[in-house]
């Protein structure tokens, strides 16, 4: 069994697409369900972001698993196969460790070096862990990723390279209004994004803020840490759209709904500049509000533009050489480790060996003095320990490297270990490839 990533991203899709594939949160559950039941399927996290959308899963084949999940994305999103085959990326094995660890360093965002990354992928790999769709295999690889994405930022001066998708979309914003220090603003969400834009609000020295949610409270909750530090804010509910963002210069919309939250009706006219970004995913902002005069809107297509050149640094690249070495030693350890069932199945036939001489010997010499007898049993024991030491160290060294998958299989015919046994299975992989 190897793992398979499968995904569509800013790198290989408009946001007209991703739009499409994005899970909704509450939708979650039911993909992770539908892909556990696929006949190549047996563990599956699901991380959906602003810009990117992927499946990391446990398959028995890569044709095979390939097909269940492009399949399960097809039915959640209403787009052909053929469709999204243009535009997927595909790793397997050991590229799709690589790809993991990649994706958790934030080197593979939008925005090179944001942090926000490592929040998603706990949160993708805690609600598969609540649904029963994470094993063995993922919860190893997903800890291994998150851990490799805390050194990245702690090691490096990754975090130089870039802020997040909120700070350049206020950036773009900040251009337009020639400024946001003392301007007003609304934020059109409480989740962890609207959590992001109220901090770079604050940093950017706003002058008041407003915050709309669907639950108040969440919305009180974000609204009280801004009074804290003197800044004017209240929480609203979502009733009076139209007449708060009459009000305000800057709107930071990021719901997560499935349909347009700012329509061109909550403006209709606009007499003074006002700055929209739009950072749902489906888009949260209607795509004719970006017509009015005065209106300026800034979302995750204008952003992708802007970005697709951008440089990212020494950080990343002391970050990207971090992940080749986790990388490395991940698969290392991973053949390491599949060697070791074999060489315990070796050990359990020397052992199995050893009883049936001792047996044999009783039966041979029954008068035999217990104590001697005894004596006897761990010499032959011990004389069997240390032959079989050096080998059996040595074969785990040498499986750990790239070429070493086959010496499982030598010690599998050279001592006619059964296959059969559970113990002694273990499988022959290519290339460093898990």
């Amino acid at each position: 069994m190897s793992v398979l990533a499968v995904g569509v991203s800013h790198r290989t899709a408009d946001v007209d697409l991703l739009e499409q594939v994005a899970v909704p949160a509450e939708r979650v559950d039911k993909v992770l369900a539908d892909l556990l039941q696929c006949a190549n399927v047996s563990e599956a996290i699901l991380v959906s972001t602003c810009n990117r959308v992927e499946v990391y899963a446990v398959v028995d084949a890569f044709h095979g698993g390939l097909s269940d999940v492009v399949d399960v994305l097809s039915r959640h999103s209403g787009q052909p196969v053929s469709s999204l085959y243009r535009h997927l990326y595909v790793h397997y094995a050991g590229a799709a460790v690589e790809h993991f660890f990649t994706v958790a360093a934030g080197l593979d965002s939008m925005v090179v070096g944001e942090a926000q990354i490592l929040g998603q992928v706990r949160t993708a790999y805690n609600v598969a862990r609540e649904q029963g769709t994470v094993g063995r295999v993922l919860h190893e690889l997903t800890q291994k990723a998150l851990r490799v994405g805390k050194r990245a930022h702690s090691e490096t001066e990754l975090d130089q390279a870039g802020g997040s998708v909120v700070s350049e979309a206020l950036s773009d914003a900040e251009s337009a209004l020639a400024g946001l220090a003392g301007r007003k603003a609304l934020v059109v969400g409480a989740g962890s994004m609207g959590g992001l834009a109220v901090a770079a609000l604050r940093r950017a020295r706003i002058g008041s803020v407003v915050i709309a949610n669907r639950s108040r409270a969440n919305g009180s909750r974000l609204a009280n840490t801004l009074a804290e530090d003197g800044i004017p804010a209240s929480a609203v509910g979502l009733e009076d759209l139209a007449g708060h963002i009459a009000d305000a210069d800057l709107v930071v919309s990021c719901t997560g709904a499935v349909t347009a939250v700012i329509r061109q009706d909550h403006i209709l006219k606009r007499d003074k500049p006002l700055a929209v970004c739009d950072l749902g995913l489906p888009r949260d902002v209607e795509q004719g509000v970006g017509d009015i005069e005065n209106v300026t809107v800034v979302d995750l297509e204008s952003l992708q533009r802007r970005l697709a050149d951008a440089p990212s640094g020494q950080g990343a690249a002391r970050a990207a050489q971090i992940v080749a070495e986790e990388v490395r030693a991940y698969l290392a350890a991973q053949r390491s480790a599949e060697v070791t069932p074999t060489v315990t199945a070796l050990r359990r036939r020397a052992a199995e060996v050893v009883d049936a001489e001792l047996l044999r010997l009783d039966s041979k010499l029954p008068e035999l003095d217990g104590a001697v007898r005894d004596e006897l049993a761990r010499t032959v024991r011990r004389v069997v320990d240390k032959l079989l030491h050096t080998p059996t160290v040595r074969v785990k060294q040498l499986a750990a490297n790239p070429a070493g998958a086959g010496y499982a299989d030598a010690l599998r015919e050279l001592f006619a270990l059964d296959p059969a046994k559970p113990d002694a299975i273990t499988k022959s992989h290519v290339d460093g490839e898990l």
